[in-house]
């Protein structure tokens, strides 16, 4: 009666362990989804308190990838946003160049060949796309679907999937900093893999006139509408 005793009760033993393990299998993934929930609406509520309605200006470090022709290209200058939906990006390395949006309309200023290209800037920035999102925070939830794809002790970084599929946005991943809530980085690809890295320095919060936001066509300037160009 005790080797039947002996024998039982490790059997039993184990198949008690093998229900614990099962059970703990099924329980922990639900907790790290609840977790992972509970730290994307902290990390976007964040988010929109740091951007919402404000105005910033930015000095930003652009790579640019295009995948097929294997060629990679660097740039560098300040930016500037502002509610709702105005921008100025000045390039300043290699070459000079500026994009300016009021909100409505956009320019494309290159100076050195005295053109200005021109269009209606939602039809250039579907879906906040070219960081337009960063005038207007609350479009992040509206166009996308977040995730988070890697959670570190000082950053966090966002996955965007467009919930409309266009082929200029595959994909968007926002780097943000845990403690400022602050955009330390944007990598936006396409259908065809190319990407665009930007990475923001010395980012300061203040009002910024509306002004800064107009252009004015320089005299002969060759001006180029693009509307007709885009769908």
């Amino acid at each position: 009666m005790q080797k039947m005793k002996e024998k039982i009760l490790p059997s039993f033993f184990n198949k008690y362990i093998m229900a614990v393990l099962i059970c703990l299998a099924l329980v922990c993934p639900a907790y790290g989804q609840e977790t992972d929930t509970k730290t994307l609406s902290q990390c976007l509520k964040g988010i929109e308190t740091r951007y919402g309605k404000k105005s910033f200006e930015a000095d930003f470090f652009q790579i640019s990838n295009l995948k097929a022709l294997e060629i990679d290209e660097t740039a560098s200058g300040k930016a500037m946003f502002s509610f709702p939906g105005k921008m100025k990006w000045e390039y300043i390395k290699p070459g000079q160049h500026k994009i300016i949006t009021n909100g409505t309309m956009l320019w494309i200023y290159r100076p050195d060949q005295n053109q200005v290209i021109t269009g209606s800037a939602k039809k250039f920035f579907k879906q906040g796309a070219g960081g337009s999102f960063l005038s207007d925070i609350s479009i992040l939830k509206e166009n996308y679907t977040i995730s988070i794809k890697e959670n570190r002790d000082k950053i966090i970084k966002l996955k965007l999937i467009p919930k409309v599929k266009t082929p200029e946005i595959q994909s968007i991943i926002i780097v943000v900093e845990k403690k400022s809530f602050n955009i330390k980085k944007i990598i936006t690809s396409n259908i065809y893999e190319d990407t665009i890295g930007i990475e923001f320095h010395n980012m300061k919060f203040r009002h910024i006139d509306d002004s800064v936001f107009e252009f004015k066509l320089p005299e002969n300037s060759n001006v180029i509408n693009m509307d007709n160009q885009i769908n």
